[in-house]
């Protein structure tokens, strides 16, 4: 096994961290709180939405007893919406059965809405000096190459190895400043791409780069082709207000208010896909008529193509199969909604066409 030098990582952390606005609190909710936020999405889009968040839910009390729209409006814009609906839930759990204060321990921390074997550790190490070693995906960049681990990442196997190599290097007494080192090399120098290994502290015992391939690690299972599928929507209008239609909470985007609509089937034009789906999810049946506009947007697994159509409704009695709930919306009065991107989209045009 390679000697791996966590002094000189800790020195190097000390001398290169990043000053970033959760390293300069010791308040546990706020740090739990970009713990959240920074999972698959980067440093400098959260930044914003850290502050933002912290100025409307200022903390644990304030989350909890905030409307599930209030959160998700918040959130809007960094994706993943499932992970602002369970910080939402587990802060009434908090607030509910810890008296408002996160739990300490990565056990209790872990049986949280939300909460993983990451974020817990992370949370027990950075927010109350619990000796526990954290894994995420830079540290597991690291670790995989330092140690040049040949199996597939995200495996039972390889991810056993990689906690149990990072919790023997762990520092005791120092287990939160180590998390973080390894994180910002991961995120500073080794690099998915064209990692800095001149300028990586641990550069003399990595065994990939001795080798010379680090490039070739962290080894991942090969991707399967990413689909895409057509997706339509009805936009129906009456005296300057559209039809918005609740998403159920759990599944994609769940909890979030969209135009109503669904996936185009084989066979079907897209007109027909639509008068289908508003069939099944609303009751009614409809006219199609106008074309608003086609726009696409890619998710971790698929991507698509959205075609929203102006419609009429032939019958007013609505009554919702998958949907939790509906409401007739102003345009002005859309902002106060939270909507995915695509539909933000169609929202913006709606009113960027009202006020011209």
């Amino acid at each position: 096994m390679p000697n791996f030098d966590t002094e000189a990582l800790l020195t190097w952390f000390r001398n290169n961290a990043r000053s970033l606005p959760w390293r300069h609190t010791q308040d546990p909710y706020a740090i739990w709180v970009s713990e959240v936020m920074l999972q698959q999405t980067r440093v400098d889009t959260v930044i914003p939405y850290y502050h933002r968040w912290l100025d409307l839910f200022p903390t644990v009390e304030a989350l909890a007893e905030a409307d599930e729209d209030e959160v998700l409006q918040a959130w809007e814009g960094l994706g993943y919406y499932r992970r602002a609906r369970y910080l939402h839930q587990a802060a009434q759990t908090i607030s509910d059965q810890h008296q408002g204060q996160l739990p300490q321990d990565r056990k209790s921390l872990q049986a949280l809405p939300g909460i993983g074997s990451y974020t817990a550790a992370a949370l027990a190490s950075i927010a109350f000096n619990q000796d526990e070693a954290a894994v995420d995906g830079n540290i597991r960049r690291v670790l995989t190459r330092f140690y040049d681990i040949d199996t597939p990442v995200h495996t039972a196997q390889t991810e056993n190895k990689l906690k149990h190599i990072a919790a023997q290097n762990l520092p005791r007494g120092n287990a939160g400043t180590y998390n973080q080192a390894m994180m910002e090399l991961g995120a500073l120098i080794c690099t998915p791409k064209n990692p800095a290994c001149g300028s990586c502290p641990l550069e003399r015992g990595c065994l990939a780069r001795k080798m010379g391939i680090q490039k070739l690690r962290p080894v991942r299972k090969k991707k399967k082709p990413t689909p895409h599928v057509q997706v339509t929507a009805a936009v129906f209008r009456d005296r300057g207000r559209v039809l918005l239609a609740k998403r159920p909470p759990e599944g994609m985007l769940g909890g979030m208010w969209e135009f109503p609509g669904g996936k185009q089937e084989e066979m079907e034009s897209l007109e027909e896909a639509l008068i289908r789906e508003i069939r099944e999810e609303l009751g009614v049946k409809i006219k199609v008529t106008d074309k608003l506009g086609s726009y696409a947007h890619a998710y971790s697994h698929f991507s698509l193509t959205l075609h929203a159509f102006f419609c009429k409704l032939l019958s007013r009695e609505i009554s919702l199969t998958s949907h939790t709930d509906w409401a007739w919306v102003s345009l002005p009065d859309l902002n106060s909604y939270p909507l995915g991107k695509v539909d933000r989209q169609i929202a913006d045009q709606l009113q960027a066409e009202y006020k011209t």
